[in-house]
């Protein structure tokens, strides 16, 4: 454990994996099966545990528990489940992320560069793509999964199995409850689409042609009338194809649970 620093009252167990650069500060707890890479830096009253592995460069700010067994009544002490977490991710004070269960495949993973603010949780089984950002105390439920660039407002909560599409923002205090559409913007109790998602787009520098065509596609979706299948034929024949159009055919044809109204 080349230039790793822990403080005296934090408690790192002899078999966990500390890479070159790692910071474990005061009373923080790692666990034996805890894999964690470098430049890792880890505040105050931390805990990680279970089969977990961080990515170089993340930071974890006071109270995160990282690890804990999943709330689920089905899992069992026994159950060989896991946490993967890539790298330069932000923990903010209070974060809760558990591993997957067995019968959601096993693990939960988070990708590069996401920002979970305080008291944020991640629930078993979930998947986080990259670049996403969780608010202060947004909630998932279990088996969620994120596409990259997704937001999420402030005391929103997500329901289990959703699906949140690449570069959509939702509202704070939202109620989510089935998928939210790539590119849009959603709100609401319960949340409801209310248009694309222009500042995203153009912050990460989507095309004004791609903007355009959006716009005309989710006219056609939210505004025709028409059932989910025709909505896309008319988008298929009336809307020029474009890779987020492509997209957006994509994940509102392999939606199980509906899209947000």
């Amino acid at each position: 454990m080349e230039n790793v620093i822990i403080h005296k009252t934090a408690i790192v167990h002899p078999d966990a994996k500390l890479a070159s650069g790692v910071v474990v500060g005061p009373y923080s707890v790692v666990d034996k099966g805890v894999t964690i890479g470098e430049n890792v830096k880890i505040g105050a009253h931390c805990i990680l545990t279970g089969q977990t592995t961080i990515g170089k460069n993340c930071r974890f700010y006071t109270g995160a528990v990282i690890g804990s067994a999943p709330q689920d009544k089905k899992y069992s002490e026994q159950d060989d489940v896991y946490l993967q977490i890539g790298e330069n991710n932000v923990f903010r004070e209070y974060v809760t992320v558990n591993p997957g269960t067995v019968e959601g495949g096993g693990k939960t993973v988070i990708g590069d560069d996401n920002l979970l603010m305080a008291y944020t949780h991640v629930a078993h089984d979930c998947v986080l793509g990259n670049r996403c950002i969780m608010a202060n105390a947004a909630t998932l439920g279990g088996h969620v999964s994120l596409e990259d660039n997704a937001m999420i407002g402030g005391l929103s909560a997500v329901h289990q199995f959703v699906r949140l599409g690449r570069l959509c923002i939702i509202g704070g205090c939202s109620k989510v409850v089935q998928d939210v559409p790539p590119f849009s913007m959603c709100d609401g109790h319960p949340a409801r689409v209310v248009g694309i998602n222009s500042i995203g787009l153009k912050r990460f520098k989507v095309d004004t042609r791609a903007v355009n065509l959006l716009k005309k596609a989710f006219k056609i979706l939210f505004r025709s009338g028409l059932s989910r299948k025709h909505a896309l034929d008319k988008i298929v024949s009336d809307v020029e194809l474009c890779p987020e159009i492509e997209h957006l055919i994509s994940f509102v044809k392999t939606s199980r649970r509906g899209l947000c109204g």
